[in-house]
């Protein structure tokens, strides 16, 4: 086995260990996110079941203004929080250490998701030549610039 399939594979397995993928959570939570910089947010959630709150970290693939980001389902539709989102758009936002803001959270069509990862590659492609195999282990298929099957949601801060 490659050591890019063996990435791809450990890298998935840790994306799916609900432990790790939580613990950014109570930071976000203490108001100490800013210790991510600006490439992640936290995005509360309305459980489109239970009605209660629910929280994830999101690495934002585009912030073209103060009051967009742009932030991609690395598990694809059958994501918790996106199949939330598609239930209910009324989101809050936490950026860095502020207070969290309200939102409406929109699902990219392909275009607009096509030229959001286009523009997230021209600034970080090395990191995303490392986390591509995870993802695409993910998704369960290949993720090309010109036709991701990765779905990109706009957060826009009302």
């Amino acid at each position: 086995m490659s050591s890019t399939n063996i990435f791809a594979k450990t890298g998935a397995r840790l994306l799916r260990s609900p432990r790790l993928m939580r613990a950014p959570i109570w930071i976000y939570k203490a108001r100490a996110g800013a210790l991510f910089g600006s490439r992640l947010l936290m995005l509360e959630h309305i459980g489109r079941k239970s009605g209660e709150p629910r929280y994830v970290v999101l690495e934002v693939v585009g912030h073209s203004s103060p009051d967009t980001y742009v932030v991609a389902s690395g598990f694809g539709r059958k994501a918790q929080w996106f199949r939330n989102i598609e239930a209910n758009p009324r989101v809050r936002v936490y950026a860095g250490s502020h207070a969290p803001r309200p939102a409406t959270a929109r699902i990219l069509d392909q275009h607009e998701a096509d030229r959001a990862l286009a523009t997230y590659l021209s600034r970080h492609r090395k990191a995303w030549e490392k986390m591509r195999p995870a993802l695409e282990e993910t998704l369960g298929v290949p993720i090309t610039e010109t036709n991701t099957p990765l779905p990109m949601v706009e957060l826009r801060l009302d």
